[in-house]
């Protein structure tokens, strides 16, 4: 895969719009940005301010949590991970699971599914950072997640070969499922997500999913 090298950006305002048009305090200033490396992210993940980032063109972009994105992403996560393990088809990783889509992109997707034939030696790989391209890429927006940020990351993954991608977002209770950067289809509480072509079989009524935004002691 060919990537281009990008030059500098002039000033602030346009590196955030290559990053997306993201808020300006998402953008981690040490190291300076165009200098950080995969290093600089696994040290964010033992700094005092302890937080995810990935790693863009140089530059360190943390990554928004919240505690709604966070159910969500531990009810579906355990629901795939069940539907998975039993066949032992792969494995499934959690919102910290960092992965190096090409030498100096990382991305960390909120939870991801990589079938055995995607995981070289067909084993768990031992690095922190490791070079794997999902099958299954799932984000749930945060607040602080914009349209053009969004756009970018499905460029990525579809460019190492995701094949598929859900963008689940919170607020609207929708989830959005792209089998392409700019091929969406668009599902509500009312509809079923299955996992097909990626695991066929998986179904999750979305009413079950969002319910858990509802739940009361």
């Amino acid at each position: 895969m060919s990537i281009a090298i990008v030059s500098a950006p002039e000033n602030i305002a346009e590196l955030l719009e290559r990053l997306g048009d993201i808020p300006p305090d998402r953008v981690r200033m040490q190291p300076p940005p165009g200098l950080a490396t995969e290093a600089d992210v696994l040290t964010c993940l033992e700094a005092p301010r302890k937080c995810l980032c990935e790693l863009i063109d140089g530059v360190l972009v943390e990554k928004p949590m919240g505690f709604k994105e966070s159910m969500l992403a531990v009810y579906l996560g355990s629901l795939l991970n069940v539907f998975v393990r039993p066949g032992n088809l792969g494995l499934v990783t959690a919102p910290d699971g960092t992965v190096r889509l090409w030498a100096g992109r990382v991305r960390i997707p909120d939870l991801a599914f990589f079938s055995w034939d995607r995981i070289p030696g067909r084993r768990v790989p031992r690095e922190p950072i490791p070079t794997l391209a999902p099958d299954l890429a799932i984000e749930i927006l945060s607040a602080s997640n914009t349209v053009r940020e969004m756009e970018l990351k499905r460029q990525d993954y579809f460019n190492v070969g995701v094949r598929l991608v859900w963008e689940i977002d919170p607020v609207a209770r929708t989830v959005d499922v792209y089998t392409a950067p700019d091929q969406r289809t668009t599902l509500n509480e009312g509809d079923t997500l299955v996992g097909d072509p990626v695991l066929p079989g998986f179904q999750l009524p979305l009413r079950e999913l969002f319910a858990e935004l509802d739940r009361q002691g």
